[in-house]
């Protein structure tokens, strides 16, 4: 099993005006250290317009950086918005990195969730997906040698030379955000890396890691000529202390962070309020204030805990085949000092019993794609029942589903 970071740069009110500033660098301080300790993946979201959820519109700035502060690390883009991009500049984007980092680039592409990212940029909710899969024909031949001109429903694009080119042949390795469970499915059809927020149970990770291979296996069906990514990595909340009631009260942003998505997942398109006429961080507070059981079960979830707790269920999910976790600690006001001694402490006394089993998983895997190993199909509909919308669970799925993940 391989581990990744995650970074929404989430930044709840009130603001300074050194706020945004020292978010940045910490998280790059954050990823330093990551890299240090032998992470294998640090992702980096791209969103627009969402205010305290998410300051990070440019990822491959922010990648670029910790690219040059860092040796070993994955720098994924987690992801680019196809629909509110051009083609040739995700191609370029994606070459650049790649070259800045030294051939560490990963390629995760998504949609966009809403109507007030996606509105500026001229997108409707109703056909992203239609876009989405449009620009990936469009971009993917943008990484050969040689010029390309594209005539799509969506994209229209005139012989050129794109450059520059990646390091990675043919191209850095492709994923997708899988916001909604049935994108799981659809990646593995696709041939591309699943990009998956945290399962509930690991008998929900088991159903969802055998859909994905299941579809990969029998019913590959990629949209452009590219080559496959069979990954499926999934996203958990986490925080790593001495004591799990450390860890949870340290881990207060997680709850934020699911307030934050739970609270606009009703609005029609998931459009959020008018800018400055909600704080998002005042209206957790109350809800916090008024729902005390709900915030101490939703922390019990996740990978929360001191790092024996954190082991017992990794080791569950271990059981279930997913590639990789991605843990977010960044979060609400998480401090900058606790998510440091968390990645640390966990890359000290629960990451070598993971990474010591990776050429294990590896070898399953390489069976499985030979088909050597037929894996069960499971059916997904028990498991699809998520609550709330977009990633994550609603708040009060979350705290019903903390139990079933212990």
């Amino acid at each position: 099993m391989k581990f990744g970071v995650f970074y929404e740069l989430q930044l709840p009110r009130p603001w300074k005006p050194d706020s945004e500033l020292n978010l940045y660098q910490n998280a790059l301080t954050q990823i330093e250290v990551a890299d240090r300790c032998g992470y294998d993946y640090a992702w980096e979201v791209e969103h627009h317009f969402l205010e305290e959820y998410s300051h990070s519109p440019q990822p491959e700035v922010f990648l670029a950086a910790a690219s040059q502060r860092t040796r070993n690390i994955r720098l994924g883009h987690g992801i680019i918005q196809l629909t509110s991009n051009h083609p040739a500049r995700v191609a370029e984007k994606v070459a650049c990195l790649d070259l800045v980092s030294n051939g560490r680039a990963e390629f995760g592409m998504g949609e966009g969730a809403s109507i007030t990212e996606l509105g500026p940029f001229d997108r409707e909710m109703e056909n992203k997906r239609e876009v989405w899969e449009d620009a990936i024909r469009c971009i993917m031949p943008m990484f050969k040698d040689g010029g390309w001109e594209y005539d799509g429903p969506y994209f229209k694009f005139p012989l050129r030379q794109v450059l520059p080119k990646p390091i990675q042949k043919p191209h850095p390795p492709l994923w997708v955000a899988c916001s909604q469970l049935d994108t799981i499915e659809m990646a593995g059809r696709r041939g591309i890396g699943a990009l998956g927020f945290q399962f509930l149970s690991a008998e929900m990770a088991k159903a969802w890691v055998h859909a994905y291979y299941n579809s990969f296996t029998k019913r590959l069906d990629k949209l452009a000529d590219y080559q496959a990514n069979p990954n499926i990595a999934m996203v958990s909340y986490f925080m790593c202390a001495e004591t799990d009631e450390e860890a949870r009260r340290r881990a207060d942003g997680v709850t934020f962070f699911q307030f934050s998505l739970a609270y606009y997942s009703g609005s029609k398109g998931r459009e959020r309020a008018k800018p400055g006429s909600v704080s998002l961080w005042d209206e957790y507070l109350k809800w916090k204030a008024a729902n005390p059981e709900a915030v101490r079960k939703a922390l019990s979830g996740g990978l929360i805990g001191s790092p024996e707790t954190i082991r017992k269920k990794l080791r569950r999910f271990q059981q279930s085949n997913v590639d990789q976790i991605i843990l977010l600690n960044q979060a609400g006001n998480n401090t900058h000092e606790h998510i440091c001694e968390s990645l640390e402490m966990f890359a000290s006394e629960v990451m070598p019993e993971f990474h010591a089993a990776e050429a294990d998983h590896q070898n399953w895997k390489q069976r499985v794609l030979n088909r050597e190993i037929e894996l069960e199909e499971i059916d997904t509909d028990p498991f699809k029942d998520r609550g709330g919308g977009g990633k994550g669970v609603s708040i009060s799925q979350l705290a019903v589903g903390a139990e079933a993940a212990e």
